[in-house]
């Protein structure tokens, strides 16, 4: 029995004991003995502090045996009640208990963050990724172990339950949530996730991890933005290595760079910004956050241009795509925020 459910029992125990004694006393008692007398009895007895007796029971055979044996069971009930206690404490299960209070505080809190659902190897590598990347995110897995490999990663916000559930979501903070990286062990998972995650909030960028090619169009209409194939990505892998060896390493070098964290990552343009119709050169991004500017995607279009000029001017809207690391970004961001 788990030191929880040992101390809801001892507390009903302590409740059964404690009427038991009332009504024994009364009832045993006769008419002489009144309500607070029996009260009074059974006080003392349970809480086995000894003051004088209400009334005097050794004049009553009946009352002296059942004075005995509610003696005998107050013991063994604040005995058992001890045990379940300390039990509590020493297992850990107190410090867990606060700890789990703490963390759905935090979880309460937070807004524009990611959620991810899973705890298996792929969910290992995006836990790593938002860690190093230092994003707002919780993981919620069914598995209490997945769920202690994640925390070895770094400072976690997680809970235990089953991501295929709306409560679980819901108490992720899917309303307030950014978006949601689904990566359960099935493509039936996966796809029932992506469904509760779309209705319960329109807004939200779903990316699921897709096991079988033709399931990714069902993925789609399911509602996800889009659908990763981890056959697929490591297909790509191994081609890379074999053609552009020199490229793929630089690649891991600059993803594993243990000293800083630099990605490829992407700022948009608000209005009123820092940034807006100042060209690239008159920016001076390089020179004020030593991040590069790799491309920019123009308001409106879905078109990228590549390598672009020092003189192309910056507008409201724009996708700035550039290399960069987590400072340089943070600074970026205050610089595109709108005014």
């Amino acid at each position: 029995m788990k030191s929880t459910r040992r101390i809801v029992a001892a507390l009903l125990a302590f409740a059964i004991v404690f009427l038991t004694g009332v009504v024994g006393f009364k009832v045993l008692g006769g008419e002489d003995w009144t309500l607070l007398d029996s009260l009074y009895m059974t006080v003392i007895t349970l809480s086995t502090v000894g003051y004088g007796e209400a009334r005097d029971v050794s004049g009553d055979p009946t009352l002296r045996v059942f004075t005995l044996v509610f003696n005998l069971i107050c013991l063994g009930t604040i005995a058992f009640a001890i045990t379940s206690i300390t039990a509590f404490i020493v297992e850990g299960e107190l410090k867990d208990y606060l700890g789990r209070r703490k963390m759905e505080k935090k979880i309460s809190r937070l807004k524009n963050h990611f959620i991810v659902c899973g705890g298996d190897e792929t969910a290992q590598t995006i836990v790593q990724e938002l860690l190093l990347t230092k994003r707002p995110f919780v993981v919620v897995a069914p598995s209490a172990d997945k769920l202690a490999c994640l925390r070895e990663l770094g400072e976690v916000l997680f809970l235990q339950g089953d991501p295929t559930e709306d409560a679980a979501l819901r108490k992720a903070g899917i309303e307030k949530a950014r978006g949601i990286l689904v990566s359960l062990p099935t493509d039936e998972d996966n796809l029932f996730v992506t469904l509760s995650a779309r209705a319960l909030n329109t807004r939200l960028r779903i990316v699921a991890k897709g096991l079988e090619l033709q399931a990714h169009g069902k993925f789609k209409k399911a509602g996800a933005d889009v659908v990763i194939s981890p056959t697929f990505i490591g297909g790509m892998r191994m081609v890379s290595e074999m053609i552009r060896p020199a490229a793929t390493t630089f690649l891991d070098m600059m993803l594993r760079d243990r000293k800083r964290t630099l990605r490829v990552e992407e700022v948009e343009v608000g209005a009123g910004s820092e940034l807006e119709g100042k060209t690239l050169a008159g920016a001076n991004i390089r020179e004020k956050t030593g991040a590069l500017v790799m491309a920019v995607r123009k308001a409106g279009s879905s078109d990228y241009l590549f390598n672009p000029p020092k003189n192309e001017k910056i507008a409201r809207g724009d996708i700035l795509i550039l290399v960069a690391g987590h400072e340089a970004i943070a600074v970026l961001r205050k610089l595109s925020a709108a005014a």
